[in-house]
């Protein structure tokens, strides 16, 4: 009975070694060139595949988040024999690189997500025209991967006079129900995007490309509409203006065609007549504007609309309407007579700037010739 149990228990030994053998070939601890953590510290499980239960065993400080390093694998192997890990398989590696993972904020993630937070509250407008400035240089930051979550704010504080914020955010954690906690202070202004002078310009100077920059300005500095860079090229500002001071629409005219006391060509048009003689300007102007004018000749001050530069035209269609209504509403007429002859070239120009009436004179006026066809008037 004895012999016949011992037989047995030998053949299962026989049957059970070829297979723990097996499992211990495959189970052999192999060290990896190269790891990714996640955590604040390096485990055995993340320098050796089939680490078994050592796998949980802290071995070393995690290199900085977002960065690489780099073991000697003596050393490696050094610290897993400390810790009972023994007959690890290293191939020819030569050195572990472990990197750990990070999440980066970059710092113009960090002012949208604050511009986010004031959008639209306290009396500011668009994150886009916020800029935000932190109480202390905060360059790129970097948190543990495991905070996938967003920039949640949960507290909001924001002072209108002065500019300053207080915002605290939540970022939910993979690894931790509780979130991640972040706090900001610092400075929030509004600003607008705007027209600056880059160099002292005065008022008859026509503003040029190389005049004129764009910068963002606090909102409160631009009084009334910001003129943007397209506006200002080609105008004139309304008074002189030094380098660096944005250009509101209010500071900027069209150019002025026509120069107080210049020598400008004086134009008188009706219909059918079109006069030039020399004149004054008594008033600078821009194109469409209405300038006073003086008459070199007759010494009368005229009223007309800037239309080039030096040159002003005095609409007469206004001045000649009368006598042309006066000649329409003549009496009747007996069938024998024949009707007043229409009022002539002359006789309108004559109305208009009080020239002498004589042909040389007109023709001297510049009045080109128009004839006056009248139908004679029927007989019965």
């Amino acid at each position: 009975m004895i012999r016949t149990t011992l037989a047995t228990i030998a053949a299962l030994l026989a049957l059970a070694l070829p297979a723990r053998a097996a499992d211990d070939f495959i189970a052999t601890p192999t060290l990896r060139a190269s790891i990714t953590v996640t955590s604040d510290v390096v485990r055995v499980g993340d320098l050796i595949d089939n680490a078994g239960s050592a796998a949980l065993i802290p071995v070393y400080r995690s290199p900085d988040l977002g960065t690489t390093g780099a073991l000697p694998v003596a050393q490696v192997l050094s610290v897993l024999r400390a810790k009972q890990v023994i007959g690890v398989m290293t191939g020819d590696i030569k050195e572990v690189q472990v990197t750990r993972l990070a999440r980066t904020l970059v710092n113009k993630d960090l002012e949208t997500a604050v511009a986010s937070a004031l959008e639209r509250r306290f009396g500011l407008g668009d994150a886009a025209n916020i800029t935000v400035t932190f109480d202390r240089g905060i360059a790129d930051m970097r948190l543990d991967a495991s905070n996938t979550g967003a920039l949640q704010p949960v507290a909001t504080r924001y002072d209108a006079r002065s500019g300053r914020f207080d915002i605290a955010f939540e970022i939910n954690n993979d690894n931790n129900p509780a979130p991640t906690k972040l706090r900001f202070t610092g400075n929030a202004i509004e600003t607008v995007e705007v027209a600056v002078l880059t160099r002292d310009i005065d008022r008859a100077d026509l503003l040029k490309s190389s005049d004129v920059a764009v910068e963002r300005r606090p909102k409160a500095e631009v009084t009334g509409e910001a003129a943007s860079r397209d506006r200002t090229l080609g105008m004139q500002l309304r008074r002189p203006m030094r380098a660096g001071t944005p250009i509101r629409v209010a500071d900027i005219v069209k150019p002025d065609f026509v120069q107080r006391d210049q020598s400008v060509t004086v134009i008188y048009q009706v219909p059918g007549i079109y006069l030039t003689t020399r004149g004054k300007a008594i008033e600078s102007g821009a194109e469409g504007d209405t300038v006073s004018v003086l008459n070199l000749q007759t010494k009368r001050t005229l009223t007309g609309v800037v239309t080039a530069r030096g040159q002003v035209t005095v609409q007469g269609a206004s001045q000649a309407a009368p006598m042309l209504a006066a000649v329409e509403q003549t009496s009747s007429l007996k069938r024998d007579e024949t009707p007043a002859p229409a009022p002539t070239a002359a006789a309108l120009a004559q109305s208009l700037i009080q020239t002498p009436a004589s042909p040389a004179q007109i023709a001297q006026a510049q009045i080109p010739q128009v004839r006056v066809s009248q139908a004679p008037a029927k007989s019965e």
